[in-house]
């Protein structure tokens, strides 16, 4: 066991002992990822971050799924309580459900860290997260400078959101627009919310926005496989040469269609890092080490004209390795 495993061992197991439990080592001591849904690819490479930063530290690791009910993301944190959980770290099913979590975690004395979605009260260790804002706004202004060069400013655009009811889809939302604003494109269709997940689901939005509005230029998609489903609707609608789909997150089949052009390019978060540096920084709280309130990491601006001499960084960060 590394120094730093040793030392969160040591310390969660006196942590533990305070609650009439005993532990051998940190081994068989666990900590638990709720996610909002295995389905997302995104959460399966924050849970495989999340995975390997708890045996680096010298724990077990337990997902659970909380199919983006909360109320079985609450069930999952009483389970994660009664099977002896040390530490949590949540990804919530939208901001306003994280509280409810964070009450019942720190009644039952254990810490806990969030990954990306954010919360609108309780208490927590840490929040890591990415830059929301500034990744949106970068690959909005991937899309405002080819809308320039097209001379397409004058039509309007669209966004298909992940649900607004999440802090990191408002600012996903907010850093798209103001690309779009600094060129002078204010025209912008009514948004439409994710509710499955899906590329179909995706693909009847892209849909719909197409046929209501003829002059409709660039579709934002604020996740990943989504995008794909849009890009599929704008080839179905046979309308690729008159305007393009932006994107964020990434998926393997999202990076070809930006090689291709296809799509013109994504903010695409880290969520294996994300996963890591969460669950890290739980270790760290618990082998009584001082960790930051906020960590914000840094969005990859993938375009077909960089994504090449990316794909190194992309297939760690970005897909766990998955990459081919």
């Amino acid at each position: 066991m590394n120094k730093r495993g040793f030392l969160a061992a040591s310390v969660a197991l006196a942590g533990s002992m305070l609650f009439g439990v005993s532990f051998a080592s940190a081994a068989e001591q666990k900590f638990v990822y709720i996610t909002p849904s295995l389905n997302v690819s995104f959460w399966r490479y924050v849970a495989s971050g999340a995975e390997a930063a708890a045996k680096d530290a010298g724990y077990t690791l337990e997902t659970l799924d909380s199919n983006n009910d909360a109320k079985t993301q609450l069930q999952n944190a009483q389970d994660a309580i009664t099977q002896g959980a040390v530490g949590i770290v949540i990804s919530p099913t939208d901001s306003s459900t994280a509280p409810s979590v964070l009450k019942l975690a720190a009644e039952a004395g254990i810490p806990v860290v969030i990954a990306d979605i954010g919360t609108t009260g309780g208490e927590y260790v840490a929040f890591v997260g990415s830059d929301n804002y500034g990744g949106a706004n970068g690959i909005g202004m991937a899309t405002a400078e080819v809308l320039k060069e097209k001379g397409w400013t004058d039509g309007s655009y669209g966004i298909i959101g992940i649900p607004q009811a999440r802090i990191n889809g408002q600012l996903r939302t907010n850093g798209f627009r103001d690309a779009m604003k600094s060129i002078g494109m204010e025209k912008e269709v009514p948004m439409q919310q994710m509710q499955t997940f899906t590329p179909d689901e995706s693909f009847r939005f892209a849909q719909d926005m197409i046929t209501a509005n003829r002059d409709l230029r660039a579709i934002f998609v604020q996740s990943d496989a989504q995008a794909v489903g849009a890009q599929k609707a704008v080839k179905a609608a046979r309308k690729t040469g008159d305007m393009v789909v932006a994107a964020f997150d990434g998926t393997p089949e999202l990076v070809d269609l930006i090689k291709k052009g296809d799509i013109i390019g994504a903010g695409m978060q880290q969520p294996y890092l994300m996963g890591f540096t969460a669950t890290e920084t739980l270790a760290k709280h618990i082998a009584g080490e001082e960790v930051e309130k906020e960590i914000a990491l840094p969005i990859l601006i993938g375009t077909s004209a960089n994504i090449e001499g990316m794909l190194d960084e992309i297939n760690l960060n970005v897909f766990a390795g998955e990459l081919d």
